[in-house]
């Protein structure tokens, strides 16, 4: 039986009972719970009530499988044509032997049909096929037709898209198909497709059903019935109906109220309209209207079931299998109603039988309004119903027989009148195509001819003779949206004019120099070819899509004759039906995808979506900051989708790229605000906004490591907590929706604040530094770092009321470390080993993604089978990686082909998909592979078996290595958890080295963490998690940064020895010298390398800017010059440096342009090597006159990332000045200048972090600090504002300097003015309050 067609209660005992378990139902994003099971059950009590009507409609549907076909007569059965009498339709009954044992057609091809006639609408909910008894004909597929009235035929679908049944595979043997939903007609065809190649069609068939039982009622398109009920407005409401028609447009179902309100079911374009809406939007809280459309294609002529289902403010609406549920918001509780309710038509106020809308067309079947039989209440003209216009209670079948072409090579060839001066042609088509064939012919005793044919969804007509085109005009447009769309065609003499859908404004006409005459023959859809020769010549593709009401000198063609040869020719047409389907519903396209279709296909627009791949179901954006920062990223602001190819979408957050990755997610605000006049019948509230939904928070807080959030609560005579077994007098809410009585730096549960934890709260009989309830500020501030009730959504205030009460909070970011499952890791040093975990459920489409490492040459990742159908990811070679799989069209597989061996105990990254279009599997970073779905195939992967990890069910071709971060459709598998308990795989997997090392910059070392590396960047001159960030500096006039070389050897305190002996093992037979520098200053010395020996190394430019290097190596000889003359350096721009020496030879590369090479002639050994100098020299010195000059103003401007050898002397300098043997003299100040182009970067100065998630805050003034209303908006245009805050007293005068922060100004209903700011910290600041140590952020 279908759901959701003849018996609503199967479908709604589904879906109802989520209410129960769990009791909760969602509906577009808003959760609705019920308010107990007692109104639970009596909704369920009401739904049994409702459809009680189905059950005694449908008789017993578990005994629904009679045998149909073996009690009729042989006047029953027909068919396209038999072989002989003995192999005639009627000799077609299962098992029987008579005539010739079947039927068979007089030629096997496929345009052959056996037909039965059941006698009346039956359910049909079986079918079972035989070959010819003895013989070596049967049917090996076929599809099946249905039917009410022997025309226009429906094809059943099995799946979304199968069309053919299997069929027999010898004479004798008997397959039987169980319908997956029932049909409901009166005739079947079976048509085969396939048979046994070395006999013909042969056929013997039986039919399992049941009777089935309807109430109908025909509308002519004026006509209407109205019922009239008791109630005006109820809190249910269950209508379900069947209807059928060959009209777009029409109302099925309408009632209204005086004022406007309406509920309206409308049919417009072939699609049906739920419409709500309230009529005066003045009188009501928000411009209430839901509209929503549900089915397509729904005007064939084929029954299409509706059921509506309203319980209070939840609407399900469903047409066919396709189920819309919505909320309404309280819609329903605004609309004013009439008492009526009317079916087929909308008549105005007054009921005077006239109609506003177009009314219906067609025949409806079992209408149920709550319980209500409509159409028998109308037969025995009950006083509740009455009708307007003419009905009838039967369906009557408009004898329309349309013609669907299959295929680019389809065509159908009907006669012409040869030699009239004038010619007509009208039909009508519709089609997904926006290019394709239409009509063309010859012109009689001529070569010219005329094509009429689609072009971008326009029609048009191209008049043509050899080597010259008449004629080009075009009409309509948009013609390829699958609805009917008439053409008229008209050529008369030297005059061509073309009508589409009767619109004289869609019409086009033209005159020829030509006069024209019909030729013999029209060709519809396309042509016939003969050899290799088309009969009309033509560069235009076939037509795919339906015609019907063909008409040829205005005389409708009889296409059943056409069917029959009598007249005209066809290829691959199949006739009295269209077999249109709408691909694009139910829409795959996931994530919001924008689905658009042609006859045999459809497409997915993912732009925009956040999405990618066939189906828009795999994300672009990774699932965590720490997924980025594993990709080299450095701090920043990115788009995470934290469940993958899940419902939640992408959103942005500012990742911080620091030894620990953090993951800041920001709220609307940050400002610290004031609340006075808060009490508990008048309460301070304040709501958070995230710039994610909770769910997307949720998803990220789930993956992190460690989560916190800093809530900071100040206050004077307002209290937090009042006394034990009371209401808190200041409460937060969190993502639970829980009220919490916990503050920050507490545990949940504890009704404590930090100090109360700690035992150091300024008044030790409270638990909270608020709760002393003094005249004079305190706080109460910490982290909040319990993951469940995280992020705070609400704050609740109500202590502020007293005289002389205050208070102000502030809310910091959410803030997120780490992601637990990219790291997530186990394993397999076993071949039999293996993980396994529950079914793995992707039917319609499933991404996996992993990490693998492994020494071995092949193993399987994972497997998980079905009773056919499987999925499996294997290593197959040490360069191979297959994906395989089946979804009941036979093994399909798709493999990447590496390069370079996958088995190099490296990690490698694999990602495969499979959605119904294609299958594909990407493998590092090379090409991608896919492999294209069948056309009309099944769609739909079946899995009932454990997923197995590592292994596979028969325990061979297992993994040997490690497998991390495994996500089945964006769910993360928690594999080390489940390696704990298993034998042969253990948690983790060591060894990140081998394949990140590479992201360690500059020298950086990779060291091994249990989850994940880090990078040391001890020995390199630049810093950052990667060893990437720029360690730069400001040099002013006369500054100086020495490194002491002779702090490395320790020396005895009483030697009488001459330096130099101590020093003699310090000697370099090579240097590596790398760094940049800015400046505009000429001469200048960049650097300096002294030695005990009077040895040095300068590095200068000259007084015309040209970089400058003077070795000398023998304190004997002068010193070894070599000149860089690219061009004068001292521009202002950022310039880069690299110094190599071995022995003799010297190579210097400048802003990587080609490296030069020199030869010294002073030495090959740098002895004694004394300290390194940046800047001015401020040791006396012997060294050269130029090297004097340069020293003379030292060095002014930036430099940057200093490297000699494996020391980092700027980066001593700046960030171990107190450790390292270095020295400082004059203005040193660290800058981004190595970094920032341009000349505004030798000016800039100081720098700032952008996103620091915590920064420590000088403890000498605690609350004038903690309390500054500067914090971080993501996502927003960010005002930086540099306070710089006077303020003399008479107690004392301070000066406070605000550093580069950010503020903005968002706080809802509080006061935030800047005065109300100024004066509240400086009141805070004359308090000699006791010193904290707090954390503020900085975005």
């Amino acid at each position: 039986m279908q759901f959701s067609e003849v018996q609503p209660i199967i479908w709604t005992y589904s879906h109802f009972t989520k209410q129960l378990f769990p009791n909760t139902l969602i509906l577009l994003g808003a959760s609705v719970n019920m308010d107990s099971v007692t109104e639970i059950f009596l909704k369920l009590l009401f739904l049994l009530s409702v459809h009680n009507w189905h059950l005694a409609m449908a008789g017993n549907k578990y005994n629904c499988d009679d045998q149909l076909v073996s009690a009729l007569p042989q006047s029953s059965f027909s068919s396209s044509s038999e072989l002989s009498s003995s192999h005639s339709p009627g000799f077609a009954k299962l098992n029987r032997r008579e005539g010739a044992g079947g039927w068979s057609p007089l030629v096997s091809n496929k345009y052959q049909w056996l037909q039965i006639d059941l006698g009346e609408r039956t359910e049909i909910t079986a079918v079972a096929t035989q070959g010819g008894y003895g013989s070596s004909d049967w049917v090996t597929s076929y599809l099946l037709m249905f039917s009410d009235s022997g025309r226009n035929w429906k094809q059943y679908r099995q799946e979304e898209s199968i069309w053919a049944f299997p069929g027999n595979m010898n004479a004798d043997n008997v397959v039987y198909y169980k319908l997956q939903h029932s049909i409901k007609a009166r005739f079947l065809r079976f048509v085969p497709l396939d048979w046994n190649p070395n006999g013909r069609i042969g056929m013997r068939i039986e039919v399992y059903g049941c009777t089935y039982r309807s109430e109908v009622v025909g509308f002519d398109g004026k006509s209407c019935l109205i019922y009239t009920f008791n109630q005006k407005l109820m809190s249910e409401q269950v209508i379900s109906l069947k209807f059928k028609t060959m009209q777009s447009d029409g109302i099925l179902l309408h009632r209204e109220g005086q004022n406007g309100d309406h509920i309206t079911l409308e049919l417009i374009k072939g699609k049906l309209s739920l419409l709500i809406n309230l009529g005066d939007t003045k009188t009501h809280l928000s411009n209430a209207q839901i509209s929503i459309k549900l089915g397509s294609l729904l005007d064939d002529q084929q029954w299409h079931s509706v059921l509506i289902e309203q319980f209070n403010n939840q609407v399900n609406f469903t047409v066919d299998k396709h189920t819309h549920h919505f909320h309404t918001k309280g819609e329903f509780n605004y609309l004013d109603l009439d008492y009526e309710l009317s079916f087929g038509g909308m008549p105005v106020p007054g009921k005077s039988g006239t109609f506003s809308h177009r009314n219906f067309h067609g025949c409806f079947e079992n209408i149920y309004y709550n319980g209500v039989n409509i159409i028998d209440l109308a037969r025995r003209h009950k006083s509740q119903i009455y009708s307007v216009g003419n009905i009838s209670f039967s369906c009557s079948e408009p004898q329309v027989v349309p013609v669907t072409f299959l295929s680019p090579s389809s065509y159908l060839a009907l006669p012409g009148t040869s030699g009239q001066d004038e010619a007509f042609v009208s039909f009508q088509f519709r089609t997904w195509n926006k290019e394709g064939l239409l009509l063309s012919s010859k012109v009689h005793q001529a070569s010219s001819g005329f094509l009429l044919y689609l072009s971008d969804g326009k029609v048009k007509i191209s008049l043509h003779k050899p080597g010259k085109a008449l004629s080009d005009i075009t009409a309509g447009v948009g013609l390829n949206n699958g609805q009917w769309h008439s053409v008229s065609f008209s050529v008369k003499r030297n005059r061509i004019s073309v009508i589409v859908d009767n619109d004289v404004t869609a019409s086009a006409h033209a005159s020829i120099p030509l006069q024209i005459y019909s030729g013999d023959a029209f060709y519809f859809g396309g042509c016939p070819i003969t050899g290799n020769i088309s009969e009309c010549n033509t560069s235009v593709g076939g037509f795919q899509g339906c015609m019907r009401l063909i008409s040829i000198d205005n005389k409708a063609v009889d296409m059943i004759s056409v069917q029959q040869n009598v007249f005209g020719n066809f290829s691959d047409l199949q006739i009295d039906l269209c077999g249109i389907i709408d691909r694009c519903l139910p829409n795959y396209c996931e994530h919001g995808g924008e689905c658009s279709q042609s006859w045999d296909n459809f497409y997915c627009n993912c732009a925009n979506t956040g999405y990618k791949g066939a189906t828009c179901h795999y994300p672009i954006y990774e699932q965590s900051c720490e997924a980025y920062k594993h990709r080299g990223s450095t701090s920043g602001f990115f788009n995470i989708d934290s469940d993958g190819s899940g419902p939640l979408g992408p959103f942005l957050v500012y990742c911080n790229m620091t030894d620990a990755t953090w993951t800041i997610m920001q709220h609307n605000n940050t400002n610290l605000t004031r609340v006075k006049s808060a009490n508990r019948e008048n309460p301070h509230t304040v709501f958070f906004k995230y710039s994610a939904s909770l769910d997307q928070l949720q998803a990220t807080i789930n993956h992190a490591e460690h989560c916190e959030q800093e809530l900071a609560y100040h206050c004077k005579k307002s209290r937090l907590l009042d006394k034990e077994g009371r209401m808190p007098l200041s409460w937060w809410i969190g993502r639970t929706n829980e009220t919490q009585t916990y503050w920050g730096g507490s545990l949940p549960a504890v009704r404590k604040c930090a100090c109360g934890l700690e035992g150091n709260c300024i008044d030790s009989q409270h638990y909270c530094n608020c709760n002393a309830d003094r005249d004079e500020w305190t706080n109460d501030t910490g982290f909040l770092s319990y993951k469940d009730h995280l992020p705070v959504t609400e704050i609740v205030i109500t202590d502020t009321d007293r005289p002389n009460s205050e208070a102000a909070y502030k809310l910091g970011p959410l803030l997120c470390r780490g992601d637990r499952t990219f790291w997530n890791s186990a394993s397999f040093n076993t071949e039999t080993s293996y993980l396994h975990f529950p079914t793995f459920h992707g039917e319609l489409s499933a991404d996996i993604s992993f990490f693998f490492k492994t020494t071995a040459s092949s193993g399987v990742f994972l497997e998980n089978l079905g009773i056919q159908d499987f999925i499996r990811i294997e290593l197959y070679s040490p360069s191979e990686v297959l994906f395989s799989f089946d979804v009941g069209n036979g093994p399909s597989e798709v493999t990447v082909q590496s390069p370079t061996s996958l088995n190099d105990n490296q990690w490698h990254y694999v990602k495969a998909e499979r959605n119904i279009k294609e299958a594909s599997l990407q493998v590092d970073q090379f090409p991608q592979m896919s492999h294209t779905a069948p056309p009309d195939g099944h769609i739909r992967l079946q899995l009932n078996s454990q997923l197995f990890v590592g292994g596979t069910a028969s325990r061979q071709k297992g993994f040997l290595g490690c497998i991390r971060s495994l996500q089945l459709n964006g769910m993360a598998l928690d594999l080390e958890e489940r390696a704990k308990i298993t034998p042969g795989v253990e948690p983790g997997c060591p060894g990140h080295c081998s394949s990140y090392g590479k992201l360690c910059h500059n020298g950086g070392k990779c060291k091994e963490r249990y989850s994940g590396f880090s990078c040391d960047c001890t020995f390199s001159a630049y810093a950052g998690p990667f060893c990437k960030k720029e360690i730069s500096a400001y040099f002013g006039a006369g500054t100086s940064v020495t490194y002491n070389f002779q702090e490395y050897y320790t020396l005895t305190k009483n030697s009488s020895s001459h330096a130099s002996s101590f020093y003699a093992d310090m000697t370099l037979n090579r240097e590596a010298i790398t760094f940049a520098f800015r400046t505009t200053r000429t001469p200048s010395l960049l650097l300096y390398v002294s030695s005990f020996y009077k040895e040095y190394l300068s590095v200068i430019l000259t007084r015309n800017g040209s970089l400058q290097i003077r070795y000398k190596l023998d304190s004997h000889q002068d010193p070894d010059i070599f000149n860089i003359n690219l061009k004068s350096m001292a521009d202002g721009q950022l310039q880069h440096v690299k110094i190599e020496r071995e022995e003799e030879m010297l190579f210097v590369e400048v802003n990587q342009n080609e490296r030069m090479k020199f030869v010294l002639t002073s030495g090959t050994e740098f002895n004694a090597i004394k300290s390194f100098t940046l800047g001015k020299i401020l040791e006396n010195s012997d060294v050269d006159e130029e090297t004097m000059k340069a020293n003379s103003q030292g060095f002014i401007g930036c430099l940057s990332s200093v490297q000699f050898n494996h020391i980092a002397p700027l980066k001593a300098a700046l960030h171990h000045s107190s450790s390292a043997p270095i020295v400082v003299k004059g203005r040193l100040t660290e800058s981004n200048c190595g970094t920032l182009t341009g000349s505004d970067s030798t000016s800039s100065e100081t720098t700032h972090s952008f996103a620091d998630h915590s920064g420590s805050i000088d403890e000498g003034e605690p609350l004038a600090n903690a309390i500054r209303s500067d914090s971080a908006i993501i996502g927003g245009v960010i005002a930086v504002v540099i306070f710089i805050l006077l303020c003399i007293t008479a107690i004392a005068i301070r000066i406070y300097k605000k550093k580069g922060l950010y503020s903005k100004n968002e706080a809802k209903g509080s006061e935030n003015e800047d005065s109300a700011e100024s004066a509240l910290k400086s009141e805070l600041s004359m308090q000699n309050t006791a010193n904290e140590n707090q954390k503020e952020y900085f975005f």
